[in-house]
C-alpha cells in the first residue's frame, strides 16, 4: 500500500495527523491496513504496531492492544457486578431507545447499574468508563468507529461528564450508526441541552435518586416489598402498611435508613459509612462539579463553606444576603452556588413554584439532600423535625413536583398538602384544607388522612 494512502487511512481512522515520511510499518501493520482498505478490519488478525514521528519523538501505537485491554476490563467488570439485587430503574427504562441518559450523583449505583445490563446482554456489547486515561488522548467516535467494524453494537458508556467531547461524540455516534444502542451515566451535574452539541432531541434521560427505604430493606435484609403509587398510599394506607410491618422489622429499619441508608454502599458496612460519605461529597465537588463548570479553587472553598452554613441550620427560610456577607460573595453568586449544589444532589431548594423557574429565584427553605448527610455534618444530635422533612422531600422529589405550601410544609403537584411531624400530630393546622394529610414518624400504622412517614419510602 502506498505510503500517502497509509497517511490518508490513519488520520481517519485515528484522529491523528500524519505526514510524509512514515517509518517502515511493521509487516504485520500492513496486511491490517491492507486488509482495512478493503472491507472489513479484523483486529485480531496482527498485533497491530506502528510508530510514527511527531516533533522528532516516536509515539508509540498499539491499537490491538488496546482493544484487547478494553475488551478484558469490560468482560472482568462485567463478570464481578452484584446480580440479585437491582435499582428501581431497570423496569422503568424505555430500553428499545438509541441513546439512554442516566444522570445520578456519585455514589448512587449507575456504574453497577450499567455493568449489570452489560451482564444481561453481552453479545456485541462493551463497557467504557470515559474516565479512562485512554480518553485523554483519544476520541470515544474514533473508537466507536473501530469496534462498530467489529461488529460491537451496544455501548455501555460511564462518567459521561469526565470526558470533554461527551456532547459532541455522543451526537455523531447518534446520527452516524442508527443500529447502535449507547447507554451513559454521568453526574447530576451534566446537563443535555449544554455542551458542544444540544442532545435533548436525541437522548431520554432518566435521574437515578439513592435508594429508597424499600430498596434498603431489600439490598439490607433481602425483603422485597411492591412499591407503591402516591395515589395508592392516600387510598389504601392502612392495609399496605398493615401487609408490610407483618414481614419486616419496619420501626428498627427506617431508623437505620434514615442514618445510612440512601446510598448503596452502606451495604459494606456501618463502620466505613460515613468515612466513604465524606470522601464521596468532597469528590463531587473537586472532580464532578470544579472542572465541569470551570470553578476555581475560590469558588469550591466558598461552596464548602456553604454547605457547613446551611448544615448547621436546616431546614430554614434563607437569608440570601446575610449569606453573601458571610461569605463575602454577591448575592447572585450565592444564588449560583445553591443551583450547582442542588444539581450536584448535595441540597434540595424547597420552591414557592416551578415554573418558569430558574435559580435566580430565592428559594423559600433549603434542606441537605437526603437523611444521611444531616448525620455527616451535623455538630450535634441532629433536629427530628429536620430528619422528618428531608425524608420526605427525598423520596418524594424523584418522581413527583413539590413546592411550598402556606398552610402546611409541602405541596405535592400542585393538589396534595402535607404536613410532617410526629406521633402526636393533630389535624388542627390543616384543617379545612383539602387533600390535606399528615406524615407522621413514629407509628406503625396509620388512620384516616394520618400516615406513617416510612411509607412513603415505598414509592420507587
Amino acid at each position: 500500500m502506498p505510503q500517502k494512502d497509509i497517511v490518508d487511512l490513519l488520520t481517519h481512522t485515528l484522529s491523528v495527523p500524519l505526514s510524509l515520511p512514515l517509518p517502515n510499518p511493521h509487516s504485520d501493520f500492513a496486511d491490517l491496513l491492507s486488509s482495512r482498505a478493503g472491507s472489513k478490519c479484523s483486529m485480531n488478525k496482527a498485533f497491530l504496531n506502528f510508530a510514527f514521528c511527531k516533533k522528532q519523538n516516536y509515539i508509540l501505537l498499539n491499537t490491538f492492544n488496546i482493544m484487547e485491554k478494553l475488551l478484558k476490563l469490560s468482560d472482568k467488570k462485567a463478570a464481578g457486578v452484584p446480580k440479585e439485587f437491582k435499582r428501581f430503574l431497570h423496569s422503568e427504562i424505555d430500553w428499545n431507545q438509541q441513546l439512554i441518559v442516566i444522570l445520578g450523583q456519585r455514589g448512587t449505583g449507575k456504574t453497577t447499574f450499567l455493568l449489570q445490563m452489560l451482564h444481561k446482554n453481552r453479545s456485541n456489547a462493551i463497557y467504557l468508563s470515559l474516565d479512562d486515561i485512554y480518553f485523554e488522548a483519544n476520541r470515544l467516535i474514533s473508537l466507536i468507529d473501530i469496534l462498530y467494524e467489529q461488529g460491537y453494537r451496544r455501548f455501555f458508556l460511564d462518567e459521561a461528564h469526565r470526558y470533554r467531547y461527551w456532547s459532541k461524540d455522543l451526537k455523531n455516534a447518534y446520527d452516524n450508526y442508527p443500529d447502535v444502542q449507547m447507554v451513559v451515566t454521568g453526574s447530576s451535574i451534566l446537563q443535555i441541552r449544554q455542551g458542544q452539541e444540544d442532545l435533548s432531541r436525541r437522548a431520554t434521560v432518566y435521574n437515578m435518586p439513592g435508594l429508597s427505604f424499600r430498596e434498603f430493606l431489600h439490598l439490607q435484609y433481602n425483603k422485597k416489598f411492591k412499591s407503591q403509587s402516591l395515589k395508592a398510599i392516600l387510598e389504601s394506607h392502612f392495609d399496605i402498611a398493615n401487609e408490610y410491618h407483618d414481614r419486616a422489622n419496619i420501626m428498627s429499619a427506617f431508623g437505620e435508613y434514615l442514618q445510612y441508608g440512601y446510598y448503596p454502599f452502606s451495604i459494606e458496612g456501618e463502620a466505613t459509612f460515613f468515612q466513604k460519605l465524606r470522601e464521596m461529597t468532597s469528590l463531587i465537588l473537586d472532580v464532578d462539579v470544579a472542572p465541569f463548570e470551570d470553578l476555581n479553587y475560590s469558588t469550591v472553598r466558598n461552596m464548602k463553606k456553604l454547605i457547613y452554613v446551611i448544615s448547621q441550620s436546616v431546614p430554614f427560610k434563607p437569608n440570601i444576603s446575610k449569606i453573601s456577607k458571610k461569605l463575602s460573595i454577591p448575592r447572585n453568586t450565592v444564588l449560583k452556588l445553591l443551583d450547582l449544589l442542588e444539581r450536584a444532589g448535595l441540597i434540595a431548594l424547597l420552591k414557592s413554584d416551578t415554573k418558569g423557574i430558574s435559580y435566580l429565584q430565592k428559594p423559600e427553605k433549603i434542606y441537605l439532600q437526603n437523611p444521611n448527610l444531616i448525620d455527616l455534618y451535623s455538630d450535634h444530635n441532629p433536629e427530628t423535625g429536620n430528619v422528618r422533612e428531608t425524608f420526605f422531600m427525598s423520596q418524594l422529589s424523584p418522581g413527583y413536583t413539590i413546592t411550598s405550601s402556606k398552610f402546611a410544609d409541602f405541596m405535592v403537584d400542585g393538589i396534595y398538602t402535607f404536613e410532617v411531624g410526629g406521633p402526636t400530630k393533630t389535624n388542627e393546622q390543616i384543617r379545612g384544607i383539602p387533600n390535606a394529610y399528615i406524615a407522621a414518624d413514629r407509628i406503625e400504622g396509620g388512620s384516616g388522612n394520618k400516615i406513617p412517614l416510612w411509607l412513603f419510602g415505598f414509592l420507587y
